[in-house]
């Protein structure tokens, strides 16, 4: 699993990626995560609002940090 946070590297940004390790370690998933700070790439994959949660290419949510535990139950499939 890739868990991709798009954003240009603002605190919003920074606090979502720390969250998502956080929801990582929780749900014990094998994930990886990667930082899209590339302007062009986020609005290829559609996003308008940063902070933004991605997994595996899917945009799951924008606009928001996400604390770990809402993070924790997007990877485990429940959106």
């Amino acid at each position: 699993m890739k868990i991709q946070i798009l954003g240009t590297g603002c605190p919003k940004c920074k606090a979502l990626e720390d969250n998502a390790r956080e929801a990582i370690k929780k749900t014990g998933v094998e994930a990886e995560i990667e930082k899209i700070t590339d302007i062009d790439r986020i609005t290829e994959m559609g996003v308008m609002v940063t902070p933004c949660l991605a997994i595996d290419g899917k945009v799951m949510r924008t606009g928001k940090v996400l604390s770990a535990d809402e993070i924790a139950v997007i990877i485990k499939g429940g959106n």
